[in-house]
């Protein structure tokens, strides 16, 4: 069984055959293991395995082994807080872990602050949840505005102006938004066009028209995993031609593989070093993970598997028998600690995480290339 599924069906049996059960060290997830971004999420979530898996073997943390109870919110703002409240009230876990979605992490900060619970890694990089410093929100991933903001410069220096944007009328699709229009002023440029498509039923039937009739060079789009999909088969199938370019909530191997052949040269941001760049020890490490467990790495697991390490060190700083106060107040002890190749800080006054960005590739071969 693979590091993924083997998470997803010990979740599904704590929270279904053992709901009194709490593990030594209980760490909560909500998360769309179904819906929009499953195929992303469960990518992450098997590199977080691998990691949480290997601590494990070696006896856990201070002597006590971590247990993630994953909660599946279907990539549904209400249901990410309807469980986080199952698992921050009736499960009691320690720590909240790797959300996904900006309006579903933005949802529970409120819920956050009344219990005084850390949420370590959120796989969204809303400047939302950097700037002002959200007390209980630890990120890691860099903003998306940073990673927009490169996309359009790279363009700019090839001589690429005619640049559209496409993005999903939510708070997510706002922030990349913001990123994008600070980017072309940046670069002296103005947008092309901004169209934008429902969260909850996205249809480009005659989006996808639109844009092919405005000529684009280059159209960034913003949205999540099968939104994403279906909008850039759609407007290939309208003929557009230009060149293509998404975030890093989409790099993942299902990501390409729903693509099929119109993945092909699709230009996809990045927040962690390639998956393949082993003179990154961080890399190294969780390559030799995912070759003990058969599974092949991939930019998801990546973050995953990093996003794991930051909590376990935060876990084992926190002491025997943590609260979760002592992790919060562990985590922002942080200071310039080595990931491996990636050094990352917290203060009191900034839980920004990494500054790590840079652009991919995708190849004829399906791979995410550098």
């Amino acid at each position: 069984m693979n590091a993924w599924k083997f998470l997803i069906a010990a979740s599904v049996l704590l929270a279904g055959l053992l709901p009194g059960a709490h593990a030594q060290l209980l760490i909560g997830q909500t998360v769309g293991v179904s819906g929009s971004a499953a195929a992303t999420v469960k990518e992450s979530m098997g590199g977080a395995q691998l990691y949480f898996d290997a601590v494990n073997a070696r006896g856990g943390v201070n002597g006590q082994k971590i247990e993630v109870l994953t909660l599946d919110d279907k990539f549904d703002p209400k249901l990410t807080l309807s469980n986080a409240r199952t698992l921050i009230v009736d499960k009691g876990v320690l720590a909240l872990f790797m959300t996904r979605g900006t309006p579903h992490t933005v949802g529970i900060i409120p819920l956050l602050d009344e219990f005084g619970v850390p949420l370590v890694g959120p796989s969204t990089g809303a400047m939302v949840l950097h700037e002002p410093v959200k007390r209980n929100i630890f990120n890691v991933r860099a903003p998306y505005q940073r990673e927009v903001k490169k996309a359009i410069t790279h363009l700019a220096t090839l001589g690429v102006q005619r640049i559209g944007v496409v993005h999903v009328d939510d708070t997510f699709g706002a922030d990349a938004l913001a990123g994008a229009l600070a980017g072309f002023k940046d670069n002296k440029l103005d947008a092309l066009f901004v169209e934008k498509f429902d969260r909850a039923q996205p249809d480009f039937s005659t989006l996808a028209p639109s844009v092919a009739k405005q000529n684009p060079q280059a159209v960034l789009i913003f949205g999540t995993g099968s939104a994403v999909v279906d909008g850039i088969k759609a407007m290939r199938a309208a003929g557009v031609t230009g060149q293509i370019v998404t975030l890093s909530n989409n790099a993942s191997g299902g990501f390409v593989k729903a693509l099929g052949s119109a993945s092909r040269g699709v230009v996809v941001t990045q927040v962690f070093p390639s998956e393949r760049a082993v003179t990154f020890p961080l890399v190294r490490e969780a390559t030799a993970l995912a070759q003990q467990a058969k599974v092949e790495l991939t930019p998801a697991m990546v973050e995953g598997y990093t996003n794991a390490k930051v909590l376990v060190e935060g876990l084992r700083r926190a002491g025997p028998n943590p609260t979760r106060a002592s992790l919060h107040n562990a985590l922002e002890t942080f200071k310039k600690f080595d990931l491996g190749g990636l050094t990352l800080s917290y203060t009191a006054e900034d839980h920004s995480g990494l500054d790590f960005s840079d652009l991919s590739i995708i190849g004829p071969d399906g791979y995410f290339r550098r």
